[in-house]
């Protein structure tokens, strides 16, 4: 067995985490949708999510049934909602493709939306105990610093590199637990101990043979990707009232916030009374310009500009992808973060949802 599999496994039992709601499961539903909401997002983030997401909708069949609205209402803060979509269209195939069965294996898993290879294999081991390879981004961390592999791990030839060393390193058999104990020791270790900033490189179990250690490169290992300005980009954010409601406009599915709920947008600089008359045919008051404020995405920076504008005459607009709601109903929705702070910041100071509006709403 090899020193990396032989160290975790041995160290897992008394320095690992084992208190996770997902842990001690074979369910692979359960295992799927932790792997989903941990992708990009710290674990004290996901765990009141992933027991609202479970008490919900508790099996692949409910979710498969359910609403997309719904699906995306709960995971509305947690960001990246591309991941929501592929959940429903995922559980969808899988009650429509495989009859309700999870597919066993790394590769059939990995053809499913939104599954990729590591997430695809964590599955397989976890859920079914099947002996394949994780290389997320802390694994990447780890292998990077104790085989000393210079370059961005992001980089084909170097992430090839990362998956012949997670391979190599995996234990010889499956005697005991051992392949879901060196998984999730992995994942612990880039989690608390290997981590990005400030390692605890003096309890490491891999310390004796890691390179890095030995050259006193852990800040330099791994190689940070190269650095470009994100650009950025400015809107409007229309808050259009009538009658103490806000106006929300569903979002096309692809791109940023698809399928959340959102106050309609315009661009910068056009004629804010003659943009409503134009596409809706309202008249309104004139707008009061709001702080403008930020937000970051992954691939650019956003300066949103909202303008509060009182609707003197509605035309009833009837297309289902507009709705009038009070900003109490609104917040429930399924609505991007930076929305609900902005609702909250202006018309919901100091204001917790009721049972009742939780219970309507979502």
């Amino acid at each position: 067995m090899s020193f990396i599999a032989q160290s975790l496994i041995r160290w897992h039992p008394l320095h690992g985490r084992h208190d996770l709601p997902w842990q001690r499961s074979r369910d692979a539903y359960a295992i799927w949708l932790s792997e989903i909401m941990l992708q990009q997002t710290q674990v004290s983030t996901v765990i009141p999510y992933y027991v609202r997401f479970m008490q919900t909708f508790p099996a692949i069949d409910s979710l498969a049934q359910a609403h997309l609205d719904d699906v995306l209402t709960l995971w509305s803060g947690l960001g990246y909602y591309s991941r929501a979509r592929n959940l429903h269209l995922t559980a969808q195939r899988i009650v429509h493709e495989h009859h309700g069965r999870f597919p066993e294996s790394r590769e059939t898993i990995q053809q499913l939306p939104g599954i990729g290879r590591s997430t695809a294999a964590a599955i397989a081991v976890f859920a079914f105990g099947q002996r394949e390879a994780i290389l997320d981004g802390n694994v990447k961390r780890i292998f990077a610093r104790f085989f000393g592999i210079e370059g961005y791990p992001g980089q084909p030839k170097i992430q090839n590199l990362l998956w012949q060393k997670a391979e190599l390193s995996l234990p010889a058999d499956h005697r005991g637990d051992n392949i879901e104990t060196y998984t999730q020791a992995l994942m612990d270790l880039g989690a608390v101990i290997c981590t990005r900033d400030k390692p605890q490189c003096g309890i490491c179990p891999l310390q004796p043979q890691c390179i890095a250690w030995q050259q006193q490169r852990t800040t330099q290992l791994p190689t940070a990707k190269p650095r470009k300005p994100l650009p950025r980009k400015e809107t409007v954010l229309l808050l259009l009232q009538y009658q103490q409601r806000l106006l929300l406009k569903k979002r096309p599915a692809p791109g940023i916030w698809g399928g959340l709920w959102c106050p309609p947008e315009m661009e910068i600089g056009a004629d804010v009374m003659d943009y409503c008359h134009r596409q809706w045919g309202f008249a309104v008051r004139p707008p009061v310009e709001l702080p403008a404020f930020d937000h970051q995405f992954t691939h650019f920076k956003l300066r949103i500009h909202p303008q509060l504008l009182h609707v003197v005459s509605d035309n009833s607009i009837t297309s289902p992808d507009y709705v009038w709601l009070k900003p109490a109903e609104a917040i429930v929705q399924g609505i991007p973060a930076p929305v609900r702070a902005l609702l909250k910041r202006n018309f919901l100071q100091n204001y917790t949802p009721s049972s009742s509006l939780i219970e309507q709403y979502g």
